[in-house]
């Protein structure tokens, strides 16, 4: 195989992963345009996530097929008991209670459209009233040691625009999300073009 040639498919099968790692980033958007008028779209407002640096996601967003269909209408993060819960964005508590014997922390987030997107946080012991207005990263209470629905204690972080539930994950940006700015890194025994 000659020297071009050998350069054409290298470089196919680097754009070829380029595709493969990059477009996943590029369809994960929110569902198609709903009645508020704000496209369905969820806006990176997040800061930081809910809690810890990146934590495990013990399991992700499914959303139902029909309002009362099954699906998980949030995303699980693995956290220990007593852990702080912090809210992703500045906005305003519009829930801070008990609902099924669990903790519930809800937080309007400023800036986000009309409706606004409304996180959810639980099980959570909250140590915000509702009508508290919350910075981004601020704590709003710790993870309850019991009473979630995971087999490890964790916080089920949701997001609801009017009554769509949303991807929360959507809420953070690339950098917060995938741990920083994609890398390309070399193939493995093929050379680097002069």
């Amino acid at each position: 195989m000659g020297t071009r040639r050998c350069a054409g498919v290298m470089w196919a099968v680097l754009l070829g992963l380029v595709v493969t790692v990059l477009a996943p980033l590029a369809w994960a958007q929110a569902p198609p345009p709903g009645p508020s008028g704000t496209g369905g779209r969820v806006p990176a407002v997040a800061t930081t996530w809910p809690v810890g640096v990146r934590p495990r996601i013990l399991r992700g967003w499914s959303p139902p097929a029909s309002p009362y269909g099954p699906g998980h209408r949030g995303v699980d993060l693995a956290a220990p008991a007593g852990a702080p819960v912090r809210s992703v964005a500045a906005g305003r508590v519009s829930f801070a209670g008990r609902v099924a014997g669990r903790g519930v922390v809800s937080v309007e987030l400023r800036g986000t459209g009309t409706p606004p997107l409304r996180t959810t946080y639980e099980p959570v012991r909250a140590s915000v009233r509702a009508g508290d207005e919350v910075a981004a990263g601020a704590v709003i209470g710790a993870v309850e040691p019991a009473g979630g629905h995971c087999t490890l204690p964790c916080v089920h972080w949701g997001l609801r625009r009017a009554g769509t539930y949303l991807d929360p994950l959507l809420l953070l940006p690339p950098q917060l999300r995938n741990g920083g700015p994609s890398r390309l890194l070399p193939v493995l025994g093929v050379p680097l073009p002069p």
